[in-house]
């Protein structure tokens, strides 16, 4: 079965992006030999990227003319982008996708799909980088309708100041509309 990661940096008041759409300077902060490490590390362990269609779009964008190993993972990697390609019900084909043997899925950016996955029950681990700045106003990550508890599975310090943190949901429920069928 695979697993639903959701991965992003995130500043210490909480954004995962400043006041403007695709304001990410604060990821310098974070950015390193570390940094790149995992991220290589990461995407060499993932079978698909989730993406809703405003990230996909910016990351397109971006990774189309980029060079280097993490280039050539995000082009290389299936992606399926909710709101363009899947347009109904993200929650139920995640939940489908789940159930396929393979390696883990995962979710950068894409706050309003992230918030839909969370709502059903769909995160099986929140990574998150902790950058030390605080921007004062932004975009944040989480956008939660209900209370979720999490249990640390993980807490590691880069040299740059940044922490990796690692959770998974403490209580994970089935969706309600999975408990039916």
């Amino acid at each position: 079965m695979k697993r639903v990661i959701l991965w992003n940096l995130v500043t210490l008041d909480g954004f995962f992006e400043g006041s403007r759409s695709w304001d990410l300077d604060f990821h310098k902060l974070a950015w390193g030999e570390e940094l790149e490490r995992i991220s290589i590390e990461q995407l060499r362990s993932a079978d698909a990227l989730l993406f809703g269609r405003i990230t996909y779009q910016g990351m397109a964008s971006y990774w189309r003319s980029a060079q280097g190993v993490i280039a050539d993972l995000m082009n290389s990697i299936p992606k399926f982008v909710f709101s363009t390609l899947v347009k109904e019900h993200a929650e139920e084909e995640v939940a489908k996708l789940k159930q396929q043997p393979g390696n883990d899925v995962y979710i950068f950016g894409s706050a309003t799909l992230s918030s839909t996955l969370m709502q059903n029950g769909l995160i099986d681990e929140y990574r998150v980088a902790l950058v030390p700045v605080l921007l004062g106003s932004g975009n944040p990550l989480f956008k939660p309708a209900q209370k979720a508890e999490m249990r640390l599975l993980e807490a590691r310090q880069l040299n740059n100041g940044c922490v990796i943190l690692r959770y998974e949901p403490r209580n994970p429920e089935a969706p309600s509309w999975l408990k039916s069928q």
